[in-house]
């Protein structure tokens, strides 16, 4: 059974984001809201958000910036929202990194079939340029799922990432037994600058050995060195982990 897409809504409009995220999960979506840039980040690191619907003029940084930032990053499909419909906006828009570009007022209806269109055709992609699954990399009985940010357990159960515990985890992969400081997985694994007395990567350490059934008391698979960071600690690691999503 296909797990619902997770959809990030971004926009300081309340009425719109309340009315479109309950529309949203009439079609088995998973709906979650940001107002601005910061708290769009925020939802990024915290869910596996599958697309971004995002709004161009929003308080502090605007859409079109954050659609850029978004590119930079991933390849995470993103539709545009606008009070402005000229041609001109809307090819800045898809210049910027959107794949679509809605104009407001619109139906909630057409939304959803532009949102479908687009995760249909980045999963088409997807597949295209992955023919033979090497999107999944083996470790210790695990499986992680590239193109779904996914694991499946030794037993088969399937636990979803959020998009930082994906690129800790794929940061670890990627040199397996080798020893990184905080700092080091603070600029890998997050993607920018931290204030390093948030002791974020400790967290975000902490929600990755939970999802890796790894015991905090005793963990076997991502061992804490004291006073240096922390170690991947698994026998083998198949698969390809050229990565950067």
């Amino acid at each position: 059974m296909q797990s619902a897409a997770h959809i990030l809504i971004v926009d300081d409009d309340t009425e719109i984001t309340s009315l479109l995220g309950e529309y949203l999960t009439r079609f088995n979506f998973v709906a979650h809201v940001a107002c601005d840039g910061d708290s769009m980040r925020t939802q990024l690191d915290s869910h596996p958000i599958d697309l971004v619907v995002l709004d161009v003029m929003l308080p502090g940084t605007d859409g079109l910036v954050l659609s850029r930032e978004i590119r930079q990053h991933s390849r995470l499909p993103v539709i545009m929202l606008t009070a402005r419909s000229n041609t001109f906006d809307r090819v800045v828009g898809l210049e910027n990194g959107a794949d679509d570009y809605v104009s407001k007022p619109f139906e909630p209806r057409e939304l959803v079939a532009r949102i479908q269109t687009v995760l249909r055709r980045a999963a088409q992609s997807d597949a295209a340029s992955n023919p033979a699954r090497s999107d999944v990399v083996c470790f210790d009985g695990w499986e992680l799922h590239r193109e779904d940010r996914c694991l499946t357990s030794p037993t088969g159960l399937v636990v979803a990432l959020s998009n930082a515990e994906f690129r800790l985890l794929t940061t670890f992969l990627q040199t397996p037994r080798r020893l990184f400081s905080r700092d080091q997985l603070m600029e890998q694994a997050r993607g920018r600058a931290m204030d390093a007395f948030e002791r974020s990567i400790d967290l975000l350490v902490s929600r990755l050995r939970q999802k890796l059934a790894d015991d905090p008391d005793e963990p076997s698979m991502i061992k804490t060195v004291r006073g240096a960071g922390y170690m991947f600690n698994v026998q083998s690691v198949q698969g390809r982990m050229a990565w950067r999503a």
